[in-house]
């Protein structure tokens, strides 16, 4: 049990609602994890190929450096009422997905999508903020991170096979029902605030972004980059070289979603032990050999699934330790400082779904694995520099 995580020393409205918000998030992640696998089967239905596909998305991620906007928002919202609305924006986005006749329509569902999803989770980093000291943040992110990972592991899958069994629109619905029930459930279960100063809550929206923090949005950027590489390709990898069809790729989402689950895990026990730019820079470091072994043994399915599991491993320990690290940003306003990280993400994953469908659709698998491990090395370059900052003369 999840809630087993947290003894009785951490507050206990988080204590009593963790599990709560960790599945209504496990939802809102699935519907937005669910286009990259299944991009063949998508475009093959709306004909268009890949690479349109990769440009759609991009542009989709760039409407999404409106995140500091959101995140300013969102710290003048209710926390309950801003993942409330962001859990029904995503359900109504997924619905639209669902019926969409054409590219552009498909275009703005994911982006509605990603923009609720947005208001959700800082509403939800908001709330951890708002309860737990930040020395102790690393383990109930951890624990609502988990939600990544699960997503994958259940949500995907379950939508997947629902696609198989019919097709990727059903998928979507099947999200959509799901995030929607979760949505009423967060509005009956959780708290209202306990105390409300929108003057106050005004007032921090307006600070600055330190120019240590910078630096963590640019290992974001990055992070993000590396894993868009994998999430946009491997998919569409599966289906082109080894014929794997929409079961054959949701099962593997569900073996990837373990990889990630164990992350998630290991990351909330061990990030507030080993230090937060640490925990994230042993992250990235995974990723490197394993993009690299990628690319050159990319033709055997056995090796490769193993590698991609590595990668992604690494990137989920990596974005499990940084969240706290983001939200502390600017800590008078956290939803405005995970904002700003999630606005360098999704720039980041704006430019590979470009460079990586692109370059996939040229040379295949090994480009765009080549690439995500450049990245990975430029978040411990950037974490590195972050330490510096902070911890003059310190040590990793």
């Amino acid at each position: 049990m999840l809630t087993s995580l947290l003894d009785d020393t951490y507050p206990e409205e988080t204590r009593r609602h963790v599990l709560s918000v960790t599945i209504a998030r496990l939802n809102a992640n699935a519907c937005f994890r669910f286009a990259p696998p299944f991009l063949a089967s998508i475009s093959d239905d709306l004909s268009t190929s890949l690479s349109r596909i990769g440009v759609a998305l991009m542009i989709t991620e760039l409407l999404m450096i409106v995140s500091p906007i959101i995140g300013g928002y969102v710290d003048r919202m209710h926390r309950r009422t801003s993942m409330v609305a962001g859990l029904l924006g995503v359900s109504a986005a997924a619905a639209l997905a669902a019926i969409s006749p054409g590219l552009v329509i498909f275009v703005v569902a994911i982006t509605a999508l990603g923009m609720s999803k947005l208001v959700f989770d800082v509403g939800l980093t908001a709330w951890v903020n708002d309860h737990v000291d930040y020395e102790r943040r690393g383990r109930v992110i951890g624990i609502t991170e988990t939600s990544w990972a699960l997503g994958l592991l259940i949500g995907v899958t379950v939508m997947g096979l629902v696609a198989s069994a019919s097709s990727w629109r059903w998928g979507y619905v099947t999200g959509a029902a799901a995030t929607a029930l979760m949505a009423v459930v967060i509005a009956r279960r959780l708290g209202p605030d306990g105390e409300y100063h929108p003057s106050r809550r005004l007032e921090s929206t307006r600070r600055p972004l330190p120019r240590e923090g910078y630096w963590v949005v640019l290992a974001m950027f990055f992070l993000m980059a590396a894993s868009q590489c994998m999430f946009v390709t491997f998919g569409s990898w599966l289906d082109d070289d080894f014929g794997f069809t929409e079961a054959g790729i949701a099962a593997v989402a569900f073996g990837l979603g373990a990889f990630e689950l164990f992350a998630s895990i290991t990351s909330s026990r061990r990030t507030d032990v080993w230090g937060k730019e640490r925990s994230a820079a042993l992250g990235a470091a995974l990723i490197v050999p394993s993009g690299i072994l990628l690319a050159v043994v990319g033709s055997n399915v056995a090796i490769g699934l193993v590698l991609l599991a590595l990668f992604l491993l690494g990137f989920e320990f990596a974005i499990v330790s940084l969240l706290p690290l983001a939200a502390n940003a600017i800590p008078e306003s956290p939803a405005r400082g995970l904002g700003f990280a999630i606005g360098g993400g999704t720039l980041g994953r704006a430019v590979m779904s470009l460079a990586a469908t692109a370059t996939y659709d040229v040379h295949g698998i090994g480009v765009p694995a080549l690439l995500g491990s450049g990245c990975a090395v430029c978040v411990i370059v950037s974490l590195a520099a972050y330490r510096r900052r902070v911890s003059p003369g310190s040590r990793w």
